[in-house]
């Protein structure tokens, strides 16, 4: 399993602003992703990045490590100084074989994340690796890893109560905006229509907020929340227009520049002086840091939960025991999986070298005994052969299988 690499930025080493920085742009990330997939001889590979990770997940047999980590991020263009590049560098987990598949089940079951326990991240995970596999960016190694991931995933919460009383960021931040208690018809701005988006906005129905304007760049997914919100769409770009006026603002994109620039707020507020609210959960931040500088401003951000996030790993902890006994366990039937898999590969050729013998035979060497027989005497002949092909590629995968395993 060396070939299974991982390069980790997370919120463990790094400050959440300073770890927006490494979040890509979705228009062309898949492109990047391949001309260096082909400039480092990487078989494969998918990106993860989530409110607390950005991530690099890959098949190779080169070697990845600091100096490699560096010609890569600097292919990615990423826009880095040499001295944040540095930075970065110095903060990187770098995980191989073993533990980078130890590293991915215990993110899976969110032991690595800001809040332990929130299970977004296996549907985080997911996606990543799906949206890389559809850019023909993976291929069977990662597949075998990701049904291993998913499955050990599903096992922790199942088995455990690791995620009871689920705790997310989403459902933090909820819990610090009611804490403002804004009335139930304040004016609501949401700018995205992604998952985190949908789950707040669904906390917020859920509590009887009905005054819903939703931006998103493609109109489309803004019609379909503002739908289940009984709310109006409008395109990002209308923004700058809006007229509407607003109480609080819900923020979380993709973009790697800010959405809310001072002149956008600016002409939000519209003249009106009371003190908003802006709960920004996107990494980097969708706000400018002079919206907050020079406006009062309620700012709720995935930074600030830091504080609730690490109480909520106290109370979990008797939990990670029993999650960390259950990822054992699925390494260890990953690996012994790894090795009957090698064995299926190494043999794959084995069916179709048994039918080229049978097909020589009955049609070459003994075709003349064969043609003599009566019609029944042939139809038995062909039953005895289907037969014995049958159990002649069954039997030595099944023996190299037990080899292989009793040897190991």
């Amino acid at each position: 399993m060396k070939y299974l690499k991982v390069i980790a930025f997370t919120h463990k080493q790094i400050e959440l602003k300073e770890l927006g920085r490494l979040v890509l742009c979705q228009e062309n990330l898949s492109q990047k992703l391949h001309e260096v997939k082909a400039q480092f001889g990487i078989n494969e590979i998918f990106y993860l990045a989530t409110c607390n990770r950005v991530e690099f997940v890959m098949s190779t047999q080169h070697t990845v490590d600091k100096a490699f980590t560096q010609e890569f991020l600097g292919a990615m263009q990423m826009g880095l100084c040499p001295n944040t590049t540095s930075n970065f560098l110095a903060a990187a987990s770098i995980y191989e074989g073993q533990d980078a598949m130890n590293h991915l089940l215990r993110t899976s079951c969110s032991l690595e994340s800001l809040i332990v326990g929130e299970k977004e991240i296996l549907a985080q995970l997911r996606k990543a690796y799906e949206d890389c596999r559809e850019a023909g960016l993976t291929a069977d190694k990662l597949r075998l890893v990701m049904e291993c991931v998913v499955k050990t995933a599903k096992e922790v919460y199942t088995h455990t109560n690791i995620s009871k009383n689920p705790i997310s960021v989403v459902s933090l931040a909820y819990r610090k905006l009611k804490d403002l208690k804004l009335c139930s018809n304040a004016r609501v701005l949401i700018i995205g229509a992604g998952e985190t988006n949908r789950n707040l906005s669904k906390y917020l129905q859920k509590h009887k907020f009905s005054n819903f304007s939703v931006f998103n760049r493609t109109l489309s997914k803004a019609q379909a929340l503002a739908a289940d919100l009984n709310g109006n769409a409008f395109e990002l770009d209308e923004l700058k227009h809006f007229k509407g006026g607003f109480d609080a603002i819900i923020t979380c994109t993709s973009a790697t520049e800010p959405i809310i620039t001072t002149e956008i707020y600016t002409s939000l507020l519209n003249g009106d002086t009371d003190k908003k609210t802006i709960v920004d959960l996107a990494i980097p931040n969708d706000t400018a840091t002079e919206v907050l500088e020079q406006f009062d401003v309620n700012f709720i951000e995935v930074h600030s939960l830091n504080e609730i996030a690490k109480k909520n790993l106290q109370e979990r902890y008797q939990e990670l025991v029993h999650a960390e006994a259950i990822i054992e366990q699925n390494v260890a039937e990953f690996l012994v999986m790894l090795k009957q898999r090698k064995i299926e590969l190494a043999m794959r050729q084995v069916p179709q070298k048994i039918k080229e013998i049978r097909n020589n035979a009955v049609n070459t060497v003994f075709a003349e005994e064969v043609q003599s027989l009566d019609k029944e005497s042939r139809e038995i002949l062909e039953k005895v052969i289907n037969y014995m092909e049958k159990k002649y590629i069954s039997v030595p995968m099944i023996m190299a299988k037990d080899i292989l395993i009793n040897n190991n």
